[in-house]
C-alpha cells in the first residue's frame, strides 16, 4: 500500500513540474485563443479602445468679451429739503411717499414780522409815488428845481429796494419743491423750530435713473457716450437696458477703474434707487473670429491645448488665447477654419487615440 502511494506522489510531482517549465511557451498561444482568430479582442485597435466623441467644426465667428461688474441705481435728481432762514414751521403741506410738483409750497415758517414790514414799506411807496406825481407837475411849471424832484424820485427808489428785499426774505420762509419728484419721509413737525441745517425731508427723481459702475482702466478707450450696457436687480428675472451718458475723466489710482453712470429712462418707476446691480458690457467685439466652447480646453504646465479630429485619431493642438467669456474663448494661434475640435470624452483622450465622431456639430 505504501509502495503504491509513493509511485502515485512521484507521478503527480513530476507532471507538476512539467507543467511548470511548459506554461511559458503555451501562455502565447492561449492569448490568441482567447482573442479570437484574428489575435484581436472585439472593440481593439491595435491595443488601444477607440473612443465615440463629439466634433465641432471651427467656423468664422463674431467673437465678443463680456465683462460683468457691479453698480448701483441712483435717482436722476435728490436732495435734502431744508429752509434758507431760522424760524418756526407753522405749517407742513406735503404727505410723505407722494408725488409733488416743482413750485409746490412744501412747508412754511413763521414770516408775520415780515409781512408787517411789507405793510408798511408798501404804504410808504403808495405815498412816495403820490409825492413823485405833484413834483414833477411842478417841475414842469418851474415850480421847484431839478434837484428836489431827484430826491423825492430816489426815495421811491429806496423804498421800491427795500420793497424787493423783504419780500425776498419772505420767500426764503417757504420751502418749495425745486422739481418734480417723490418726496420722503420727514424728520420734523409742525411747531419745530427749523435752520438752514435742519433737514425737512428728501426729494428724489427716479425717472430716470442713473446706474453707476466701474470697468478696469485697461477698457477705458473702448467706452464712449451712448455705449450698451445690460442689468439685472435682485428679485426681477429681467434684463434692463441703459446707456452710458458720462465718463470719469479721471481714473482711480486705489482700485486702478474708471467710474461710468449710464441712463435708464424707468418710466414705469418699477426700479427703486438704491439697488444693486449686476452689469453685463460687451467689449473688444472681433469680426471673424477662431472661438471654441470653455470645455474644449485643456490647461497645462507647459501652456494650453486641444484635440482635433486627424484621420481617424485625436490629435494634441497647442494654442494660444485671447478673449474669454462664460462659454467662449478666443483661439489666436493654433486653430484654423475647418479643423474638427473634439468637445466630449476630453479626459480620455490622448495622441494618436482612436476615436470615432458620434455627432458633428457645426454651430455651438
Amino acid at each position: 500500500m505504501n509502495n503504491r502511494f509513493k509511485l502515485i506522489s512521484t507521478i503527480l510531482l513530476i507532471i507538476l513540474i512539467a507543467a511548470i517549465v511548459a506554461y511559458p511557451k503555451i501562455k502565447p498561444f492561449l492569448k490568441s485563443k482567447s482573442k479570437g482568430t484574428d489575435g484581436y479582442i472585439p472593440g481593439m485597435a491595435q491595443g488601444r479602445q477607440i473612443l465615440n466623441v463629439n466634433g465641432y467644426i471651427i467656423k468664422p465667428e463674431k467673437f465678443s468679451e463680456i465683462r460683468n461688474s457691479s453698480g448701483t441705481l441712483r435717482p436722476d435728481e435728490e436732495v435734502d429739503l431744508s429752509f434758507e432762514t431760522s424760524g418756526k414751521i407753522i405749517s407742513i403741506k406735503f404727505t410723505e411717499g407722494t408725488r409733488v410738483k416743482k413750485g409746490d409750497l412744501l412747508a412754511k415758517i413763521n414770516d408775520r414780522p415780515l409781512q408787517a414790514q411789507l405793510e408798511k414799506l408798501m404804504a410808504q411807496k403808495k405815498l412816495t409815488e403820490a409825492k413823485v406825481f405833484r413834483e414833477r407837475s411842478l417841475l414842469e411849471k418851474d415850480a421847484i428845481s431839478q434837484e428836489s424832484y431827484d430826491q423825492i424820485v430816489t426815495e421811491l427808489q429806496t423804498i421800491e429796494a427795500d420793497i424787493n428785499l423783504i419780500e425776498a426774505r419772505i420767500s426764503e420762509t417757504e420751502l418749495r419743491a425745486p422739481f418734480d419728484g417723490i418726496i420722503g419721509l420727514r424728520y420734523l413737525s409742525e411747531g419745530s423750530f427749523a435752520t438752514p441745517a435742519t433737514k425737512i425731508a428728501k426729494l428724489i427723481k427716479i425717472s430716470p435713473l442713473k446706474i453707476e459702475f466701474s470697468i478696469p482702466e485697461k477698457y477705458a478707450s473702448e467706452i464712449r457716450i451712448g455705449y450698451p450696457v445690460t442689468f439685472t436687480v435682485v428679485g426681477l428675472n429681467t434684463n434692463f437696458n441703459a446707456s452710458v451718458y458720462a465718463v470719469d475723466p479721471k481714473i482711480d489710482i486705489e482700485t486702478r477703474t474708471i467710474v461710468l453712470r449710464a441712463l435708464y429712462p424707468n418710466s414705469k418707476e418699477e426700479l427703486k434707487s438704491g439697488a444693486f446691480a449686476s452689469i453685463s458690457l460687451v467689449l473688444s467685439q472681433i469680426e471673424n473670429a477662431v472661438s471654441i466652447p470653455t470645455e474644449a480646453l485643456i490647461p497645462e504646465m507647459e501652456g494650453e491645448k486641444v484635440f482635433i479630429y486627424k484621420a481617424g485619431k485625436a490629435s494634441t493642438v497647442k494654442v494660444q488665447t485671447g478673449l474669454r467669456t462664460e462659454s467662449r474663448i478666443q483661439i489666436t494661434e493654433g486653430l484654423k477654419f475647418g479643423d474638427t475640435l473634439l468637445v466630449t470624452g476630453i479626459l480620455q483622450l490622448r495622441e494618436n487615440l482612436p476615436v470615432v465622431l458620434d455627432t458633428v456639430i457645426t454651430n455651438k
